[in-house]
């Protein structure tokens, strides 16, 4: 028994331990709690023969998955998402346990999680193929969409639920089956789902959760597999550059959401009030640790000071602690590494001349809390500028001319997400249209929802994730050619 969790807390998190300890299986890992590293329980170390089993059960499943109609395989969908909404607290504290983020943020993303397997439950039904006007009177030409196979799916720890949910549910839902290799930090919130999807009437083999320490083992029968033909992976752009190459030479298909450098852009005709609240909201939600984070403000000398007093009078009273504490707002980074980088980019920005207005060091409470920082005077060729942060640190930068902002913003091999605060209709169409970003927000903090595209360019990635267009990433097009009409 745990004693911050409530009973329906502690009971699907033992269940979910029980579960995650496989009888076949002889090697575990330990799961801890990143706000005071304490021992949550082990779960089975799987490897390559594990793996390969997962693949041959999905491989197995799909010929009967994907011929039930749209309707039945929505039915199963929907029940999976009655239950984990129905569990959904219990959920979310097994998510704060293991991951670190605030109660509210890990509800949050639970019901964010599953509205994407209600959406796409939905959208399978719609997966209309075509009839293109024949080229001669007695053929006719058809195209039909057929799920692609079987899917591997790899995903990150900082949004453990909702991250798996939307790679799942679409893959479903289009008739495919799936591998799926949770992070390691965070394999409880996989296997809760796991529980709840075979309690929504998946048959086996459908959905399959690969726990594992080294993900390497993992990832490397994926993708050298051909009965996998698809792989979609979220996390860092160095690992997915690994991934691509190893599936090349199955060709499989790709989903790639990798690395960002956000630019949060401010210019002088902007609400400051809603713009503070949008740096608030896109900086700090998980502590800074997610792949749309604002990573550099660039504010407009006219309001560059006013700006930065708003902003940091936001920030100073913000509470840290660990995620089921009630009024935590910024909780434990994911691990000690993730403190050391954070350290290090912010003692090269002291060092070459930026300032902290707040913060700039770990945080009080030790272990893996850092303070909430607030750097000024912040330039171009500190490693901050790029350099992804995840971390709670807020690095501002001055401009001049929306040329000028253009330019540095796009100075990044990345191209995520961005954001642009402006009253200036003129302005919303240049420069969102400018800038090289698969995501632009205008006066908004990019609240993604199942039913609109989640994706970069550049070197953040292939392929989105979420809405009509990510569905058709888990089809074939076939043309079926009609002769003798």
């Amino acid at each position: 028994m745990h004693p911050d969790l409530s009973p329906a807390g502690n009971a699907l998190l033992a269940r979910t331990l029980a579960y995650g300890k496989r009888a076949d299986v002889a090697a575990t890992f330990a799961v801890h709690n990143p706000a005071d590293g304490s021992f949550i329980g082990d779960v089975a170390d799987m490897g390559a023969p594990e793996t390969q089993r997962a693949i041959d059960a999905a491989k197995a499943a799909f010929p009967a998955w994907a011929a039930r109609t749209a309707r039945e395989r929505a039915d199963i969908l929907r029940a999976w998402f009655r239950l984990i909404l129905e569990n959904q607290e219990a959920l979310a504290e097994i998510l704060t346990l293991e991951q670190g983020k605030p109660r509210a943020e890990a509800l949050g993303e639970i019901v964010f999680g599953a509205n994407f397997i209600e959406w796409f439950a939905e959208e399978g039904k719609r997966l209309y193929g075509d009839i293109v006007p024949t080229h001669a009177p007695d053929k006719r030409c058809l195209v039909l969409k057929q799920p692609i196979g079987v899917v591997g799916a790899i995903t990150p720890w900082n949004f453990p639920s909702s991250m798996i949910t939307r790679k799942v549910s679409p893959a479903l839902a289009a008739g495919c089956t799936i591998v799926v290799k949770p992070a390691e930090d965070t394999p409880l919130s996989a296997i809760a789902l796991q529980l709840l999807a075979e309690e929504a009437g998946f048959p086996e083999g459908v959905m399959n959760i690969v726990t594992a320490k080294r993900a390497e083992a993992v990832a490397g029968v994926l993708t050298a597999s051909p009965d996998v033909r698809k792989l979609s992976f979220t996390g860092s752009t160095r690992v997915g550059k690994i991934l691509m190459r190893q599936c090349a030479d199955t060709v499989k298909k790709l989903s790639l959401e990798l690395g960002g450098n956000s630019p949060f852009i401010v210019f002088d005709d902007a609400d400051l009030d809603a713009a503070v609240a949008g740096a608030m909201a896109t900086k700090f939600r998980n502590a800074g640790q997610a792949c749309v984070a604002t990573n550099r403000i660039y504010v407009q000398s006219g309001v560059r000071a006013a700006f930065v007093e708003k902003l940091r009078a936001a920030m100073e009273d913000l509470p840290v602690g660990p995620g089921l504490e009630a009024d935590t707002r910024i909780g434990p980074l994911i691990n000690p590494a993730a403190v050391a980088k954070v350290q290090e980019l912010v003692g090269d920005a002291l060092g070459k001349g930026a300032e902290a207005v707040l913060g700039g060091t770990p945080h009080p409470r030790g272990g893996l809390f850092f303070a909430p920082t607030l750097l000024v005077d912040v330039r171009a060729d500190m490693a901050i500028a790029s350099t992804e942060i995840f971390g709670p640190v807020a690095a501002v930068y001055g401009f001049e001319t929306e040329a000028e902002v253009i330019a540095a913003a796009n100075d990044t091999p990345y191209g995520l997400a961005a954001f642009l605060w402006t009253r200036d209709i003129g302005r919303v169409f240049r420069v969102g249209e400018a800038l090289e970003y698969g995501m632009v927000a205008v006066n908004e903090t990019l609240t993604s929802n199942p039913a609109t595209p989640f994706g970069g360019v550049k070197e953040s990635g292939l392929g989105r994730e979420g809405s009509r267009y990510g569905l058709e990433d888990f089809v074939e097009i076939k043309y079926l050619a009609l002769g003798g009409i």
